[in-house]
């Protein structure tokens, strides 16, 4: 079946004429994403040249992706605009309510019978308003939009940071708070700052036990967690062409580590091979007649310098796998390298779980290169020594693995498979001992390795790989267990050696399945209703935020002063707290009490400046909310790193914080704020940071002439009555100030469709 084959079609006939006009403004050859950037403009043909990292710019997507945990807090704020119907394709996929525990069959009846009101209610919007939803066990959304949804040159946006895995297929996706989807599905322009661009040039091909995760691996290493910030990393040479689809997108999922809007790959024949494979050869044929428009211009990736603002080039046939973590997804190393790095750093050697599943790598091809090292470890009589875990993509893919026989390779290996849904990667994971909190290792192939994330566990040390390698250091239950070189002993006595990984790129029977898990919306929903109990826990309607008072901010308290990493996750903890995703208030009973209190090194242990005690962020911030008193959140580098969860906004607005002053933004969570009628402002000078003190209260003054380009000027005063002034840059326009003084942009949606 293929979906939306129509607007595929219009995009693909607009494409000539607006790559055209494109050409002409910016007067040089076009880079994949300039093309698509270009062409997909809400103005239609491009009139003037934008300049990367400054422009805003107005864009129209042709579609919208959302998860369950995300989709709920998007649908709630859609529904308040007052629209009879999605304007773009759009689609829920329930992946993330689903507690990995016991196994596959068991794990998604609890979830069913645990979520269910959550799950009628996504189901009910979704009829109503024209979505397609995607029923629990149908798969994990990247996996999903890949296998039926993703195509060469289009554009889409979803509420999860991961979104970018769709770029594998050649899109420019881009992950989003809901807002943002709101706005594309309300039929309005979608606003994005013109990317930098990163051009990676891919020599040589993988080989041995390289895998296209130790690409991205070695990426992030290279630029860390906050060096894409603000741009698209676009991936070319020899060595892009020859890996897989899924295989890119493994690389482009991962992008979202070193905060990049999005990573992409030119149209190429593996590509072509993976439509063709999922039941999309007509997108194929229509791709392969356009296809000098869905890579760069020629010029671009033979002189890639004159093009990119930053090009970095890595020789695959060179490369070696590699680990990366513990407790972020930059902290590189190579597997040949991991023995003297954890026994300098104190790492636990012995490997207690290895995880194979997520968006990131949970395709045929991902299980099958791992099932053929657990073939091998059956055959040459070895065990596991850690704990075996498998999240399938989707029910596809499932489904076709097990027709295939690699499923029962892995349970033959002891392994447990889990439901086809997120699991352990996004913390719900039921893990048996993790309340101990004792210091052990796990290894996965996930993308995020943040303290707590998986197991709620601070002590347990995770470290991301690919999925053969993960399968390998399982067997071997030892951390520096390197299969390139190391042997094991077996049940005989015999010392053994695994050989390189060896897999299917696409299953030589073709994919199957007998339940996709699809349920196509009503052709007119405007009769349907949606209801939300108003005793309900896990789901509450919206009230609008209030607009600017029109004043500047006085006598606004420190809530807290935040060291070091503060992620979406130390913001709006996910694990046990998705259940309330749906349910504002509730869900802001978990603000911040993961951020570590720079004044007591402790987290969720704040001063109430009204008492004097130190209490729990929530608890405070309700305090200071009853009292009609707002505060002020103070942060580090890259504030808001990870997830799009805007929840990490959304909380905040609602128990009365007024801004968010940090050294640096992550991308999505600063959009987040601006989006919700928050000051998100950065210090002009970053050792100002170190002026702000515990008992301070703090005046925002300049709000009245509130301006592009206009700094703020914040005067702290301190609990010996001593002030010091110090100023704040803001990154809004002109619009974006319009939603501050609004309450927030749904507010403006509201008053238009009103109008």
């Amino acid at each position: 079946m293929v979906f939306d084959l129509d607007m595929i079609k219009a995009v693909y006939a607009r494409m000539d004429e607006r790559i055209a006009a494109a050409r002409k403004v910016v007067n040089r050859p076009l880079t994949l994403s300039e093309k698509i950037l270009y062409t997909h403009l809400t103005e239609g043909n491009a009139s003037k040249a934008f300049e990367r990292g400054k422009s805003y710019v107005d864009f129209a997507p042709d579609r919208v992706a959302m998860q369950d945990a995300t989709a709920q807090m998007a649908l709630l704020q859609f529904m308040q605009a007052g629209r009879p119907k999605v304007a773009v394709p759009s689609t829920v996929h329930c992946d993330h309510l689903i507690t990995a525990k016991v196994g596959a069959e068991q794990d998604l009846a609890v979830a069913n019978n645990e979520s269910r009101e959550v799950y009628d209610f996504l189901a009910s919007v979704s009829n109503k308003y024209g979505i397609g939803f995607w029923k629990p066990g149908a798969g994990i959304i990247h996996q999903v939009v890949l296998e039926n949804y993703a195509f060469p040159g289009g554009m889409m946006i979803g509420t999860d940071s991961h979104t970018v895995n769709a770029g594998g297929l050649g899109m420019v996706a881009i992950g989003v708070g809901g807002a943002d989807a709101c706005d594309v599905m309300a039929g309005l322009p979608w606003e994005l700052k013109f990317p930098k661009l990163i051009g990676v040039k891919l020599t040589g091909k993988l080989n041995g036990w390289t895998a296209p995760k130790d690409v991205i691996l070695k990426v992030a290493g290279i630029l860390t967690v906050k060096g894409g910030t603000g741009a698209i990393v676009e991936y070319f040479g020899e060595g892009a062409t020859s890996m897989s689809c899924t295989g890119k997108g493994t690389i482009c999922n991962m992008g979202a580590e070193i905060g990049a809007t999005t990573s992409t790959f030119g149209y190429d024949e593996s590509m072509e091979r993976y439509l063709r494979a999922t039941g999309r050869s007509e997108v194929a044929d229509m791709a392969n007649g356009i296809k000098h428009h869905l890579t760069a211009d020629a010029e671009v990736y033979a002189n890639p310098e004159q093009y990119f603002d930053q090009v970095i080039e890595i020789n695959l046939s060179e490369l070696t796998p590699h680990l990366n973590g513990p407790f972020t997804p930059d902290l590189a190393t190579p597997v040949s390298e991991m023995k003297d790095a954890a026994e300098k750093n104190g790492w636990p050697l012995k490997v207690e779980w290895g995880l194979i599943g997520s968006c990131t790598n949970s395709s045929y091809e991902d299980l099958s290169r791992a099932a053929s090292i657990a073939r091998q470890a059956l055959e040459k009589g070895l065990k596991t020594k850690a704990q075996f875990g498998i999240n399938p993509g989707s029910e596809q893919v499932r489904y076709t693995a097990d027709r295939d026989g690699l499923l029962k390779t892995f349970t033959d290996l002891n392994a447990s498979i889990f439901t086809n849904a997120c699991g352990p990667c996004i913390g719900m994971w039921d893990r048996m001992g993790a309340e101990k909190q004792e210091k052990n290792t796990i290894v996965h192939s996930f993308n995020r390795n943040f303290a707590k994330r998986a197991d709620g566990n601070p002590n347990t040390f995770a470290f991301v790989a690919s999925p053969e390698m993960v399968a390998a250091i399982a067997i071997a239950g030892d951390l520096s267990f390197n299969p390139v070189t190391d042997t094991l002993i077996n049940d005989k006595g015999e010392a053994v050696k695994l050989d390189p990984p060896s897999g299917d790129e696409l299953p030589t029977k073709g994919f199957a399945v007998e339940d996709a898990g699809f349920i196509a919306p009503a052709a007119d929903g405007s009769s349907l209703t949606v209801a939300v109990s108003p005793t309900s826990d896990r789901l509450q309607l919206l009230d609008p935020f209030a607009a600017w008072e029109g004043t500047d901010l006085k006598g606004l308290k420190l809530l807290i002063k935040a060291k070091g990493k503060c992620t979406t996750d130390h913001i709006s903890m996910a694990g046990p707290w998705l259940k309330y995703r749906g349910h504002l208030d509730n869900i802001s009973n978990n603000m911040l009490i993961g951020a570590v209190n720079f004044f007591n090194e402790k987290t969720d242990s704040v001063k109430n400046q009204l008492t004097g005690e130190y209490e729990a962020v929530p608890k405070v911030q309700r305090q200071y909310k009853a009292q009609g008193i707002g505060s002020l959140v103070v942060g580090d580098e890259n504030y808001g790193e990870g997830s799009s969860r805007e929840h990490a906004a959304m909380e905040p607005r609602h128990l009365g914080v007024r801004a968010v002053l940090v050294k640096s933004f992550a991308r999505i969570h600063e959009t987040n704020l601006k989006k919700q009628g928050m000051l998100a402002l950065t210090f002009a000078d970053k050792e100002d940071y170190n002026k702000i003190q515990e008992d301070d209260s703090i005046d925002i003054n300049g709000l009245t002439s509130f301006a592009p380009g206009k700094p703020l000027e914040l005067v702290l005063t301190h609990k010996d009555g001593s002030s010091e002034t110090i100023l704040a840059n803001h990154t809004y326009n002109e619009q974006q100030i319009e939603w501050f003084k609004a309450g927030g942009a749904l507010n403006i949606i509201r008053k238009q469709v009103g109008a």
